[in-house]
């Protein structure tokens, strides 16, 4: 009986944490409150900067095309929220921009707008275009939610009990490493939770879009995923960069999704 009560309990309680995206219209669980993990965010940002090199971006060409980047592709997604009357979407971002020195192919995007940029991936996109490409599909997932729906999956019935406060107090290490796993920050923290397919083509299909209308050439992305798929030589490619879908399949699918980002794409004036 007392099992019974427990299943309808988080039954109901899973369809309390369910809502639809107001940009993708798709259903997802998050039970972890946003604030929660911004504040996180803030913390897990600022000890990842303390622990590794940061480019500056002062003389550093590399390190202020990150930052331009990242400016021109978070205008266009404020824009495009306050174009649909939902700001309030983005409410508690400060949006940061850093480019750190690495040989890993990597970028991500923490809540909150906390974005980090690796040197080694830099060879890979050898344009601003195809960086903006990067860019726009990691704030993608933060905007949509994504790595909140892939904690909530992995904690489930404790973050329905308990919530992230408590998870935090009782395994600190434990929260800490699921935390940057979601949100694709590296893989020396222990075993990264994969993007769904649902979630990998979100973030393209959007991801082209902001970049569009940041002023840069969507069909970038195009050449990008081609030199991706050489330099993956078959093998697994980057974190960021999943598998699901395959790189072949992917670039049919941003082929499809190029007329719609085109209608929004205006060459900036620099």
């Amino acid at each position: 009986m007392i099992s019974k009560i427990l299943s309808v309990f988080l039954i109901a309680g899973g369809l309390v944490a369910c809502s639809s995206n107001a940009v993708t219209g798709r259903s997802q669980l998050k039970l972890l409150p946003e604030s929660q993990l911004q504040s996180m965010a803030v913390t897990q940002y600022q000890q990842f900067l303390t622990e590794n090199k940061v480019v500056s971006a002062s003389g550093s060409r590399d390190a202020e095309m990150v930052t331009r980047v990242g400016q021109r592709i978070t205008k266009a997604v404020t824009d495009y929220y306050a174009s649909k009357g939902l700001s309030d979407q983005l409410a508690g971002y400060q949006w940061e921009y850093k480019l750190v020195q690495s040989n890993d192919v990597n970028a991500w995007c923490m809540p909150g707008g906390k974005i980090v940029v690796y040197t080694g991936l830099l060879p890979i996109t050898q344009n601003e275009a195809a960086l903006a490409a990067v860019m726009g599909h990691e704030v993608s997932h933060a905007i949509f939610n994504h790595g909140n729906e892939r904690m909530s999956q992995s904690m489930g019935a404790e973050a329905l009990q308990a919530g992230l406060q408590v998870a935090l107090a009782n395994k600190p290490a434990a929260t800490q490493s699921l935390f940057l796993g979601a949100f694709g920050v590296g893989s020396q923290v222990g075993v990264l939770l994969p993007f769904s397919r649902k979630h990998e083509l979100e973030a393209d299909h959007y991801g082209l879009i902001w970049a569009a209308m940041a002023g840069y050439n969507p069909q970038e992305a195009i050449a990008l995923w081609q030199r991706m798929e050489k330099a993956s030589n078959g093998q697994k490619p980057p974190e960021f960069l999943s598998t699901h879908p395959a790189e072949g399949n992917r670039i049919a699918q941003l082929e499809k999704y190029m007329p719609e980002a085109m209608k929004y794409y205006k060459p900036a004036r620099n």
